[in-house]
């Protein structure tokens, strides 16, 4: 009767080790989807990170465009700062509509 049980043993196991690996697959082709309809967008960005600096351990500056403007922020763990707000020149909006 010992070797019948541990036959269920290995049984149960690997049913066990099925289902798992399976709602793995499930749950990695359930993100893929996600992110693929999350990357469907309709029209030109009208958000874009141009430039980044470090200037601390856990602070940076960042230039963005939003739009026709472009924004200076200070980034720290906890908090964004706008540092500054101006149009964007007209040279870089030409470049930036080519790219």
């Amino acid at each position: 009767m010992n070797a019948a049980g541990t036959g269920i043993d290995w049984l149960r196991m690997g049913a066990s080790m099925l289902l798992v690996l399976g709602l793995l697959a499930a749950m990695f082709w359930m993100l893929k989807r996600m992110k693929s309809m999350q990357l469907k967008h309709k029209g030109p960005a009208s958000l874009e990170v141009l430039e980044t600096i470090s200037v601390g351990p856990r602070q940076k500056m960042a230039l963005v465009r939003v739009g026709p403007h472009q924004v200076l922020v200070g980034m720290t763990a906890t908090q964004f700062t706008a540092l500054g707000s101006w149009d964007a020149p007209p040279l870089a909006q030409e470049t930036l509509r080519e790219n």
